[in-house]
């Protein structure tokens, strides 16, 4: 599978995030998204990883980040929004393969989750909200 195909099918699930006013697979930061413009997400392609098996078809491991921004002045802060968002995330990435129970964009890779550390910054000094989501995905 090309993975040009995979990283748009992942960007297709992912910009069906309920309440995302921006969605884009070309990364801006933060200061640069206008508050008004805001949740936004978007997706940045990161490692790839080949892993050759003895005479058979390469696996490969691709990652990806999800960088989620959220500007809120409310009282409370982003935090709670961001939480929601972050929840959003996972939701539309649940397993569509119920025999192994994993997230395969439609059947055209193995598995696509959330791996490793959600770093995020939750508004405390202001308000402004950033979440970076860790994605890796096996394709064959």
């Amino acid at each position: 599978m090309s993975r040009e195909a995979i990283y748009s099918a992942l960007f297709e699930k992912l910009k069906a995030v309920t309440g995302l006013k921006t969605s884009s697979r070309k990364l801006k930061h933060w200061s640069d998204v206008e508050k008004s413009r805001q949740p936004a997400l978007f997706q940045a392609q990161k490692t790839q990883q080949v892993i050759h098996q003895t005479g058979l078809n390469a696996k490969k491991v691709l990652a990806a980040d999800i960088y989620l921004y959220l500007n809120d002045s409310s009282a409370d802060g982003p935090s709670a929004k961001l939480n929601q968002l972050l929840d959003a995330v996972e939701e539309v990435l649940t397993p569509d393969n119920p025999i192994k129970n994993t997230c395969t964009l439609g059947g055209l890779v193995e598995y696509c989750r959330i791996e490793g550390t959600i770093e995020t910054d939750e508004g405390t000094l202001g308000e402004q909200a950033v979440a970076i989501i860790p994605i890796m995905i096996l394709a064959t």
